[in-house]
């Protein structure tokens, strides 16, 4: 094969290289290629900015690479043209210096405002605080007619779908099982904070996005202008089920959000926990079962063989087949140094016994510990 021949020959395979690339990305992706559609006036603002700043800089782009070519083009030592000699033009850098300065000014006056905007969280109709926990979210309403009602809202896609044991749904890694629900038209002030690492609330349909930090309490807002269910991720790497840990915000009228709250506290109401009722091995347990699902599953696995080493297998755990007490503080204080969170703020103390009177009954361990409510609260005390 000659030169020539072989340089014809990367030439082809290169495009068709391209080509293949192209329509593998057409075949198995949505060529969506802007932002959501905004429903806040703070998205908007932001849309606004994202499109003048694309159109300035395509602009730019014409200009400079519109000289460069004209340049490599018409001044060619083949058109009689010689390269100049001259340096230091105090015009050309007087004009470089001015202009770049002018566009600054024009990009910095309209981002100012948004950011100015965006951070005016003053004078809410509505503040709920959402707390962020690997890998769930935890949602309390602090004032308004809703204040009192407190939820933790987890990802709702089947395990396996996760698994690619079932085909994917509409919103596969989208959904949760309780949603962040508020009216339409009203300022939502959302106090962000975190129970562990650094997590991230973000809605971009709302053009929302702050960090939630551990220790801290940051504040965003957002005022929805139109009903729907919006939907959003953590956005900032939690760890190990970062892709997990969707937010959902449902919009709805003002009489649907009073409904909706009506609901809330009378579920509340009737799933208000005793603290001094004794509770039967077989009714723990089969809670337990349901709080283990939600909870540990997706770590200690449904089998209870874990991932060693980093998610250790609960069947046969010394630690579970071990003092119940020392079981019991692992649940609700985590382990320091570990991937094993704290569950004392996110569970209950009858969800705490339940899970743990199931964890030390199931598969081979068969404990049969009927742990109480009034346990984890004595422990809680200490």
């Amino acid at each position: 094969m000659t030169r020539g021949t072989f340089k014809k020959f990367v030439g082809i395979e290169a495009w068709l290289v391209l080509a293949l690339a192209l329509f593998a990305g057409a075949a198995n992706a949505a060529w969506d290629i802007n932002l959501q559609e905004p429903v806040t006036s703070t998205a908007r603002r932001i849309y606004e900015l994202h499109t003048f700043l694309t159109w300035l800089i395509f602009a730019i782009f014409v200009g400079v690479f519109g000289v460069v070519t004209y340049s490599l083009i018409m001044h060619t030592r083949k058109r009689g043209h010689k390269a100049a000699t001259f340096h230091d033009n105090t015009t050309i850098e007087i004009v470089w210096t001015v202009i770049p300065a002018i566009i600054l000014v024009m990009i910095a006056f309209p981002a100012t405002k948004a950011l100015v905007a965006a951070r005016d969280t003053s004078q809410p109709d509505i503040t709920v605080k959402a707390t962020g926990y690997q890998w769930k979210w935890g949602y309390e309403y602090m004032t308004g007619d809703a204040a009192g009602v407190k939820f933790i809202s987890a990802l709702a896609t089947p395990q396996n779908q996760i698994r690619e044991n079932a085909p994917k749904g509409e919103h596969y890694l989208l959904e949760v099982d309780r949603h962040l629900v508020v009216p339409v038209n009203k300022k939502v002030r959302v106090l962000t904070t975190s129970a562990d690492v650094i997590h991230a609330w973000s809605v971009p349909a709302f053009g929302v996005k702050t960090d939630a930090v551990p220790g801290f309490v940051r504040d965003t807002w957002f005022k929805a202008e139109k009903e729907g269910i919006y939907r959003g991720q953590c956005s900032e790497l939690c760890g190990k089920d970062h892709g997990f840990m969707p937010v959902v915000v449902e919009v709805v009228s003002e009489a649907k959000y009073a409904e909706w709250i009506a609901e809330q506290k009378k579920a509340m109401a009737a799933g208000a926990e005793d603290p001094n009722k004794t509770y039967a091995l077989d009714e723990l347990v089969a809670r337990g079962e349901k709080v283990y699902a939600a909870n540990c599953a997706a770590c200690h696995q449904p089998t209870g063989k874990g991932l060693p080493p980093v998610f250790p297998a609960l069947d046969g755990s010394a630690i579970v087949k071990g003092p119940k007490e020392n079981h019991l503080k692992i649940v609700l204080n985590g382990k320091p140094n570990t991937a094993m969170a704290a569950f004392g703020a996110q569970l209950s103390d009858l969800d705490i016994a339940s899970v743990v009177a199931y964890e030390r009954h199931a598969w081979s361990n068969q404990l049969n510990d009927a742990i109480q409510p009034a346990e984890v609260k004595a422990l809680r005390a200490k």
